[in-house]
């Protein structure tokens, strides 16, 4: 399959290299040090699942200048994805899918607003992993997973077809028969990363220090409460499973917006807490709590964008 790898950092730089792996006809997105380490030596990968180097990668700075590829995986970051959509629809044919991995909700409808949204599945992922440096993708833990599935619902021929792409490429999946409910999921998950920037905490630190603990709590209920105001398929029992799924990530874990907020870059706040709040504004849900972690870390981030 032709596929293009919209954003190859310590995400889909993964993703797309086990694709390339596995004999697909892979040609990533990158720019700056990552794009010339790539053109120079290829992409290096150092996975918990066993290393690997691909020494002749297809590589591009240019996103038109990929020729109709049958498979586009968007792995920008969510702040990003209005700034690149129209390039993705002039480099489509019509049985193309396009696939946002995107954290937050809002990756599709925004795509599907350039694009026709008969192409747009609804998808995200789960891995640890980091440019390590130019070229060179560290994988540190989690079974990289990619879930994905129609707007609509169903199970359609080309989920299946898609789930032969990532399981020949050794890459776990789901096709799932209600993406959005599986979006919220993670969603109400990432949102720590908010509150993690805010305390300056690991994982472990925030869980284990009881004010902190109540915090995310509270933080965890507010957002269940905007998804049932909002329509989605989710149980109450989802905040008391993330909260275990918390509880069992590595105690010096933190995540990528946590680490873009402590080393001043932009983040994707306004796509996490900043997306609870706005939802919550709408549908009439107090989220005292989402609205404290967001406006407290909105002057850093309209610094980190120059603002």
């Amino acid at each position: 399959m032709k596929i293009a790898i919209i954003g190859s950092g310590g995400v889909c730089g993964y993703f797309g290299a086990r694709l390339a792996q596995a004999g697909n006809d892979v040609t990533f997105v990158a720019r700056g040090q990552h794009l010339k380490a790539m053109q120079e030596n290829g992409l290096f990968v150092n996975s918990i699942n066993g290393d690997f180097h691909l020494k002749n990668v297809f590589v591009t700075d240019c996103i038109t200048a990929i020729d109709d590829p049958d498979l586009i995986i968007v792995a920008v970051k969510a702040w990003q994805v209005k700034a690149i959509r129209n390039d993705i629809a002039q480099i489509i044919h019509p049985n193309s899918i396009v696939l946002p991995l995107q954290n937050g909700v809002l990756a599709a409808e925004e795509l599907c607003e350039v694009i026709d949204p008969e192409q747009v599945l609804g998808g995200l992922c789960r891995i640890f992993s980091k440019i390590e440096k130019p070229g060179v993708i560290n994988h540190m833990g989690y079974k990289p997973e990619i879930v994905f599935g129609e707007k609509e619902g169903g199970l359609s021929s080309r989920m299946q077809l898609l789930s032969m792409l990532f399981k020949d490429a050794g890459i776990h999946c789901k096709a799932s028969t209600d993406i959005e409910a599986d979006v919220w999921k993670k969603f109400i998950f990432i949102c720590t990363s908010a509150l993690l920037a805010l305390t300056k905490t690991t994982y472990g630190e925030l869980r284990e220090l009881k004010e902190t603990r109540q915090m995310m709590v509270e933080m965890l209920n507010e957002i269940f409460a905007v998804s049932q105001k909002a329509g989605v398929n989710l149980k109450p029992e989802i905040v008391e499973k993330t909260i275990a799924v918390i509880d069992t990530v590595d105690y010096d874990s933190t995540s990528s917006l946590t680490r873009d907020v402590w080393e001043g870059k932009p983040s994707e706040i306004d796509y996490q807490n900043g997306t609870v709040v706005k939802l919550a504004d709408k549908l009439g849900v107090d989220a005292p709590v989402n609205r404290f972690i967001y406006h407290s870390l909105l002057p850093l981030e309209m610094k980190a964008r120059g603002k």
